[in-house]
């Protein structure tokens, strides 16, 4: 029964060993799978342009919204006999 177990484990072990972690086929393929510095500065420089250009639709929108809303004062002015009541003076 020792033997079998002793024999087992080495058999793991060396199944273990075999699968080391230099790989270079799977090294490979996880760098060629990402994306180069130049394309991800170029979708950055996209994605801000995107936003600012949002903005400003938004701020020229609400500009417009603005100008065409009427300008009403809703404070009233005193009648001139009111002004001139300043007896506490």
């Amino acid at each position: 029964m020792k033997k079998l177990v002793i024999a087992l484990v080495a058999t793991a072990s060396l199944s273990i060993a075999a699968c080391s972690g230099n790989n270079q086929d799977a090294v490979e393929n996880a760098e060629l799978n990402q994306p180069a510095a130049d394309d991800l500065n170029a979708m950055s420089l996209d994605a801000a342009n995107d936003a600012a250009n949002a903005e400003a639709e938004a701020l020229g929108t609400q500009a417009q919204q603005l100008d065409q809303a009427p300008n009403e004062d809703n404070t009233t002015n005193p009648a001139d006999a009111d002004e001139q009541n300043v007896s506490g003076m």
